[in-house]
């Protein structure tokens, strides 16, 4: 495995968002984790208000960070799995 693997979230020809692969575990386990936790956050958030009086824009750049912090931890989780599965 590379020593810098792309994030899924780079949208541009030269990626510049990486994960570090060879980050302590602990390390890759706490990124992944505070990006699940931000978008449960989010949407006990959301679920908890009335949406019926939002913008269509506002629920959409919502569901689009949301998106974009959910793929994060998972390219971070698949590394963490990798790293993992290589020890055994």
């Amino acid at each position: 495995m590379n020593t810098h693997m792309p994030m899924t979230n780079n949208d541009v020809d030269i990626p510049v968002l990486m994960v570090a692969t060879q980050a302590p575990l602990d390390e890759l386990h706490g990124s992944a984790a505070s990006r699940f936790l931000a978008v449960t956050q989010m949407m006990e958030s959301l679920a908890s208000l009335d949406i019926t009086q939002a913008k269509g824009a506002d629920v959409q750049q919502l569901a689009n960070a949301a998106a974009m912090l959910l793929r994060d931890g998972c390219d971070v989780m698949d590394v963490l799995g990798r790293r993992i599965r290589a020890r055994v």
